[in-house]
C-alpha cells in the first residue's frame, strides 16, 4: 500500500449513507445500520469504489462497547457487529475483485468524543484520565483487529492526549494504523501545536500514516507540510467539506468549500493519501481520483 503513488481514499460513509435515504441522526450514527441494513453498507461502499476510492473506512467510527450497551446492544452483540463493519467492507472489494483493482480496508476508530454524540470530536480534553481512555479504545481495537482489516484508521482524533491513549491501546493488536487529528487554525483541536501532535507517533513503527482528516479543506496543507517535517511518514489528508457540525442541531451549517482541484496543492505539500470525510460524496471522489491519475488535466 505504501507505493509513490497517491492513494485515493473514499468520502463520508454516513453522507452516502443519507443520500440513499438513511436517518442517522442517533447516537451510533452510520454503526446502527450495520444491524438494521448491513446491504446499505456494502452499497455505500460500493458507491466510492467505483468513484474511484482505493480504501474503504469502515462503519465502525461512531461504534463502540459503551455505546452499543447505551442503546440496549449486549457485548457479545456489539463485537460481533464491530467484526461486521470490516467483513461488509471486505465485501464490497472482493465485488470488484474481478477487474482487477487494488484496494484496502481501514478499520475506523473514532474518538471517545464520537461515543459522546454531542460534538465532543471537536474539543477534545473529555476530563478522562489516559488509563480510561486506554481502556475505552482498546476492546473494540482488539475486535476490529480479529476481523482482518488491512489497517486501523485511528481518525478525527482531538487532542494529542487521546492519541497517546489510542497508541497504548494498539499494544494490544498487530495491525498497522494511521494517526490522523482533526485540527483548526493550524493546531489540534484542543489547542496542542502540530508539532507536538504529530511527534507522538513519529518512532512509533506500527504507525504508518499520519496527517488530519474532518477538518477544513485550508487547513491541509499546513498541516501535511508539518506531519511531513516531524514524522518522515507518510502523510494522510481528508478533510470534510468545510462546513461547521452544529452539535446542538445535529446538522452542517455555512457553506462547502471542498474541492477536488486542492488535492494537487495536498500532493505538493506531501500528501500520499488524499480523500474526503463528512459531506464528501463519491462524485467528489471520482472527481480526486480523476485529479490523482491526471494532475495536469484538471477541468
Amino acid at each position: 500500500m505504501l507505493s509513490d503513488e497517491p492513494v485515493v481514499l473514499d468520502g463520508g460513509l454516513a453522507t452516502q449513507l443519507e443520500a440513499r435515504g438513511h436517518d442517522l441522526s442517533d447516537a451510533l450514527w452510520s454503526a446502527r445500520l450495520l444491524a438494521d441494513a448491513p446491504e446499505e453498507i456494502v452499497a455505500a461502499h460500493l458507491a466510492f469504489f467505483r468513484a474511484g476510492a482505493q480504501v474503504a473506512t469502515t462503519a465502525s467510527y461512531q461504534a463502540s462497547f459503551p455505546g452499543f450497551a447505551a442503546c440496549g446492544v449486549g457485548r457479545a452483540e456489539a463485537a460481533q457487529l464491530l467484526r461486521r463493519s470490516v467483513e461488509l467492507a471486505r465485501r464490497a472489494r472482493d465485488l470488484l475483485a474481478a477487474d482487477g483493482g487494488r484496494r484496502w480496508v481501514a478499520a475506523s476508530a473514532g474518538p471517545y468524543g464520537a461515543y459522546l454524540a454531542d460534538g465532543s470530536e471537536y474539543r477534545g480534553r473529555y476530563g478522562l484520565t489516559a488509563r480510561e481512555l486506554v481502556a475505552f479504545h482498546r476492546p473494540r481495537l482488539e475486535v476490529l483487529a480479529e476481523a482482518g482489516p488491512d489497517l486501523i484508521a485511528l481518525e478525527t482524533v482531538p487532542d494529542v492526549d487521546e492519541a497517546v491513549a489510542e497508541l497504548a491501546a494498539l499494544d494490544a493488536v498487530d495491525v498497522p494504523a494511521w494517526l490522523s487529528y482533526t485540527v483548526e487554525n493550524g493546531r489540534t483541536r484542543a489547542g496542542q501545536s502540530l508539532e507536538e501532535a504529530f511527534a507522538v507517533a513519529a518512532e512509533d513503527d506500527r504507525v504508518v500514516a499520519v496527517g488530519v482528516n474532518c477538518c477544513a479543506p485550508d487547513e491541509v496543507p499546513g498541516a501535511v507540510g508539518v506531519a511531513r517535517e516531524v514524522t518522515g511518514k507518510p502523510v494522510i489528508a481528508y478533510p470534510n467539506s468545510g462546513e461547521g457540525w452544529d452539535a446542538a442541531a445535529k446538522a452542517w451549517t455555512g457553506p462547502a468549500r471542498f474541492s477536488p482541484e486542492q488535492v494537487t496543492g495536498w500532493i505538493a505539500a506531501g500528501a500520499r493519501f488524499v480523500g474526503g470525510c463528512c459531506r464528501v460524496g463519491p462524485p467528489d471522489i471520482a472527481r480526486v481520483a480523476d485529479v490523482v491519475r491526471n494532475p495536469r488535466g484538471i477541468a
